[in-house]
């Protein structure tokens, strides 16, 4: 994906072989991953201290919602991607978002991540 190469990508997982599966697809993408971040303390730290081209949440992580970390993100204009196994869920307040069921593939990934990124991303994996 070579709109992906060199973009920090904050991976925000709470379960251990998720988190690495989901760093090794971004890595084979070109993209630099920041985390990944295994509860909210952590997570909320890199959305205010890095810079983030974009985010990959899991929606629930060690039972709390990933709710603050989305509104810090927000408020930076970072564009995220929302991973779930809960199937459909309602984020924030309530504002369109992109959202992807575990599990998932790469490929899954990466057009979740076109999605959420915007019209320019999705354009140059098509090509």
């Amino acid at each position: 994906m070579p709109w992906l190469k060199g973009k920090r990508i904050l991976v925000v997982e709470d379960e251990a072989l998720i988190a690495v599966m989901v760093e090794d697809m971004l890595i084979e993408m070109g993209s630099v991953v920041v985390g990944p971040a295994a509860t909210i303390e952590q997570a909320l730290a890199l959305a205010r201290a890095e810079q983030i081209d974009g985010a990959v949440l899991d929606v629930n992580v060690r039972g709390e919602r990933i709710d603050p970390v989305a509104d810090a993100l927000a408020a930076r204009g970072v564009p995220m991607l929302f991973a779930t196994g809960y199937g459909e869920v309602k984020l924030g307040s309530g504002a369109a978002a992109t959202v992807i069921d575990k599990p998932y593939t790469q490929d899954k990934l990466a057009r979740g991540l076109a999605a959420a990124m915007g019209g320019a991303a999705l354009r140059q994996s098509a090509g």
